[in-house]
């Protein structure tokens, strides 16, 4: 498994002005190959309606603009522009790694049939990383040492290391990442002790999870965790600042001051959101084997919606990616299922109960069941998951494999198959 611990860095004003500098010649090296791929693509394209049916003169076709192309002319952007000396080639590498990878994203599908956007030129300024393929290896441009980041062009870097890096991993790439507080580097860990899920046969406990906007989720079990709301808290700040931004003059010193501190803002935000979300998958793979969450397409959800801003704001994406994310590390199964009428369907007797969003309440006209709307949806997609893993549980919420959990004696154990309750 991969892992990714970032640490902040302490450069001196040189090395911010060197940094900076790099990364604003990197920026023109991305918009140089970016406008160098494009004119290839418009070179050798043409749309029907602008050709003869009969023929049409193509000219002469140029050569293929790839990755490997762009690598090998690195030698001669040296020569024309010796600034570009001072910069590694595995730097220069990266970014142009960077660049193929979306250019193939954007050209071809992925196994889904979905293809990502065309690739932009970058504004100055919009470039903010610098990556490295290697570190603490002899051939290598980037070492930590302790709390010290050396890079023999730059110097010595003091580094806030807040946890220190576990033994066991073996570090693989660095990258400096510019953000609105700082600099910060980047380690990427390979980590071959993370357990492997355990087998479903010795699962223990079970949990169903319902997000939602009214409650950030609800559990099968009746439990909520109530929505936090980070952005909406901070919106009416936020438009002030960006009030005062409007009013200064463009790419002034005032301008990119207020600029700096609207990022500040956003990164809050993010920061606090993350927290959260991390804090949640936690408590819910501590206690859980087993987990069950819905296969969520929130870009749908959000499209012509009035509840666009809420549904960004919660990042049900975000929250189940490091649910994920947090499951793998402790061994716990993570199961998604289809949403479809996970809020319609009764939970006691399946039936189909119509009911808008209006409704918070679930009540079912046939077995009579009674209970919060979102409880229900949980109870469902907890059942969705075990049919779809193929286990079985007792009515007192035992697994077949195992004795029943919690079961108290004066009670008739009575076997059902895919239900809780």
């Amino acid at each position: 498994m991969i892992l990714t611990y970032c640490y902040r860095i302490l450069p001196d004003d040189n090395q911010v002005a060197t940094l900076d500098n790099w990364m604003e010649l990197l920026r023109r090296h991305w918009n140089y190959a970016l406008g160098q791929r494009l004119d290839w693509l418009n070179a050798t394209r043409c749309q029907v309606d602008r050709c003869s049916i009969v023929s049409c003169p193509i000219g002469e076709i140029p050569e293929q603009v790839d990755y490997y192309t762009q690598q090998a002319a690195l030698k001669e952007t040296k020569q024309l522009f010796p600034a570009y000396k001072e910069i590694y080639s595995e730097v220069q590498q990266i970014n142009l790694q960077r660049l193929n990878k979306a250019w193939e994203r954007w050209l071809f599908p992925d196994k889904n049939g979905n293809r990502g956007g065309r690739p932009r030129f970058k504004r100055q300024g919009q470039l903010r990383s610098i990556g490295f393929s290697r570190i603490n290896h002899p051939k290598a441009a980037c070492f930590l040492c302790g709390s010290t980041l050396r890079i023999p062009r730059l110097g010595t870097m003091p580094v806030i290391v807040h946890r220190p890096i576990p033994s066991g991993v073996t570090p693989k790439t660095a990258t400096i990442v510019k953000k609105a507080d700082g600099y910060y580097v980047c380690i990427s860990l390979e980590d071959d002790t993370v357990p492997s899920p355990m087998p479903l046969d010795t699962v223990k406990s079970a949990i169903g999870v319902d997000v939602g906007l009214k409650e950030f989720l609800t559990t099968s079990s009746g439990e909520t965790v109530p929505v936090q709301q980070h952005y909406r808290r901070a919106q009416s700040h936020l438009a002030r600042q960006q009030r005062h931004l409007s009013r200064k003059k463009e790419r002034s010193n005032r301008y990119r001051k207020q600029q700096n501190k609207i990022a500040r803002i956003h990164q809050r935000i993010a920061r606090q959101r993350q927290d959260f979300h991390y804090r949640i998958a936690h408590w819910l793979t501590r206690l859980y084997d087993f987990i069950a969450v819905e296969d969520l397409q929130v870009k749908n959800l959000a499209r012509n919606s009035k509840l666009a801003k809420s549904i960004y704001d919660v990042a049900w994406s975000a929250f189940i990616t490091i649910l994920e994310a947090v499951a793998v590390k402790r061994g716990v199964h993570i199961v998604k299922v289809n949403p479809h009428n996970t809020s319609q369907n009764c939970s006691g007797c399946g039936a189909k109960v119509p009911k808008t969003l209006s409704i918070r309440t679930h009540s079912c006209h046939k077995c009579n069941l009674e209970m919060d709307r979102d409880e229900n949806a949980a109870r469902n997609i907890l059942e969705r998951a075990l049919n779809a893993v193929g286990l079985m549980v007792s009515a007192q919420g035992g697994f077949v494999d195992r004795q029943p959990m919690n079961c108290e004696a004066s009670r008739v154990e009575e076997w059902v198959q895919l239900s809780l309750f």
